[in-house]
């Protein structure tokens, strides 16, 4: 399947030219297909935050390209607007963004500004607080008169409301309970799911990033560190360890139980994962 986002030789330099020079990501090369959803984890500092800024155009490569169905997206002004349409960020804490005076106004902005108006413009608001889990009732309240997490969901709806072929969101459950953190998880797959667009999550939850995501991209010091599965990547716990980054705690009791001489797999990383592994019979066969 082809690529719908592909990172080519990406360098960017914070102030370049100056004592300040620092180097933020350095000669990247990733790429993204439709209906895969990918988490990218990493310490602070390992350029997690530059590298997603990059694929919607908010920041221009000091070299390298970043390109959109093969398309460089800075081939002209034009291309790199349209392209903020199309590959949707949600920043980390949206709900700080929230200005409108009702929920339905705030979801339509953006397609609005993308010149859509009318029926199609209603549906979209409508189908867009369907994804996130926001009922009719609330769409002409204040988006200041909800909870933290509902407002969280009126700021991904606004989103998903462009109907992106790329989602990128940084952090999307910092800071709710976990009613709000599963709930919001459950939309991201439902819409991943229903619009075959490719997800790119970044977090800091190892135990999130196992159960939800297909794909995971390490990053430390600015580089790749690791790119596969969950399974692949948990497997190497000790190197994750030395660049300063957890793994799922049930990773974590597997390798202790391991190192007290049981027979456990080594790429356990969901507890769902665990207890099939626990229940397999002699001969590979679930009991």
């Amino acid at each position: 399947m082809q690529p719908i986002l592909e990172v080519k030789d990406l360098t960017h330099v914070y102030s370049a030219g100056t004592p300040f020079e620092h180097i933020a990501i350095e000669q990247i090369n990733l790429s993204f297909r439709p209906g895969e959803l990918v988490g990218i984890i990493g310490h602070t500092g390992s350029g997690k935050s530059t590298l997603i800024q990059h694929l919607n155009g908010l920041l221009k490569p000091s070299s390298g390209q970043v390109l959109f169905k093969g398309e460089d997206i800075w081939k002209d002004k034009k291309f790199t607007h349209f392209i903020r349409g199309k590959v949707g960020l949600v920043f980390q804490y949206p709900e700080y963004q929230l200005f409108e005076e009702s929920c339905f106004k705030d979801i339509a902005f953006g397609p609005k500004n993308q010149g859509i108006s009318g029926d199609e413009l209603n549906a979209r608001v409508r189908r867009a607080a369907g994804f996130v889990g926001l009922g009719e009732e609330l769409l002409q309240k204040s988006p200041f008169d909800l909870s933290g997490g509902q407002k969280r969901r009126v700021a991904i709806a606004g989103v998903i409301a462009m109907e992106p072929d790329v989602l990128i969101l940084d952090e999307p459950t910092a800071g709710l309970d976990a009613a709000g953190r599963d709930g919001i998880l459950e939309n991201i797959r439902a819409y991943q799911k229903a619009q075959n667009a490719a997800v790119i999550m970044v977090s800091h939850s190892m135990e999130e990033v196992a159960e939800l995501c297909d794909r995971l991209i390490v990053m430390n010091r600015g580089s790749v560190a690791m790119d596969g599965s969950p399974a692949q990547v948990f497997t190497r716990a000790q190197e994750l360890t030395r660049m300063g980054l957890s793994v799922p705690q049930v990773t974590t009791v597997f390798r202790l139980l391991r190192e007290r001489g049981l027979a456990l797999p080594a790429d356990v990383y969901t507890v769902r994962y665990a207890l099939a592994r626990l229940l397999e019979g002699k001969e590979g066969r679930p009991c």
